[in-house]
């Protein structure tokens, strides 16, 4: 496998990094109902969904070819929480104006499992 092809997951990556590296009085504040089940949490699952979706797409050569899809999906969504996790520390203790927050690592657990099922259940018959 190429880095060629995993230029949509690696852009999404970078994206993510430097819209939760923007400083928090520069983000607008949504009201929440519940914080843990704020609409903020909806969007964590979006983009780490979207992010282990374009892993997948990344590997899909491998994946169609393999008779283990299942170990390739847990190793991409295990990538992708582990990325979320890592942008919650950031926040948390580098950057200006944010804060991290386990529920939020929570949701992009959540979205990266999401993302891996989506694409699993999207190509249970070998295609791409």
């Amino acid at each position: 496998m190429t880095i060629r092809k995993q230029w949509p997951a690696i852009t999404w990556a970078l994206f993510i990094l430097i819209v939760t590296g923007i400083p928090g009085n520069q983000v607008p504040r949504i009201p929440a109902f519940l914080e843990w089940l704020s609409p903020d949490k909806l969007v964590h699952v979006v983009i780490f969904g979207i992010l282990s979706y374009f892993m997948l797409y990344g590997y899909r050569l491998q994946y169609l070819k393999s008779k283990h899809r299942s170990y390739i999906v847990f190793n991409v969504v295990l990538i992708s929480a582990t990325y979320g996790m890592i942008t919650e520390l950031l926040q948390y203790y580098m950057f200006v104006g944010r804060s991290g927050n386990v529920f939020d690592f929570y949701a992009n657990a959540i979205g990266a499992v999401a993302g891996g099922v989506a694409y699993f259940l999207q190509h249970t018959k070998n295609k791409v």
